[in-house]
């Protein structure tokens, strides 16, 4: 009897076992991906870093878009040639948002260069 109620309480703690907290175990000398780029690699030296909302209608005009979140204003200036978006952040708490990052592109979706693209959107 002994016997038959150990081989049932193996049976029964075999399927247990296979939810065990094993796991893939790294290799040996593996390296872990990179976390990323750091927030300076954003930070490309250009006419618009640093400029306010009002500084940006002056230069192009209203914007096409205006998308304010929390922590983050997104300006987005269009002409046939390119459409350009400029990401806004306070840098200190109580501090008017300025360009810290740009982005370019054609209107199919090609990267432009954002300088270029920022004289084509200029205001005359």
């Amino acid at each position: 009897m002994i016997a038959y109620r150990f081989a049932l309480s193996m049976l029964m703690a075999m399927p247990l076992a296979a939810c065990g907290a094993g796991g893939v175990a790294p290799r040996a000398g593996a390296v872990p991906p990179p976390a990323g780029p750091p927030a300076s690699a954003f930070m490309k030296q250009g006419p618009l870093l640093g400029s306010d909302a009002r500084t940006l209608s002056q230069m192009f005009g209203e914007p096409r878009l205006d998308i304010r979140e929390t922590t983050v204003r997104k300006l987005q200036f269009a002409s046939g040639r390119c459409i350009l978006d400029a990401y806004l952040y306070a840098q200190a708490r109580g501090k008017e948002p300025v360009v810290t990052h740009v982005d370019a592109r054609s209107p199919a979706g090609a990267d432009v260069d954002p300088a270029a693209c920022a004289t084509a959107l200029r205001v005359k």
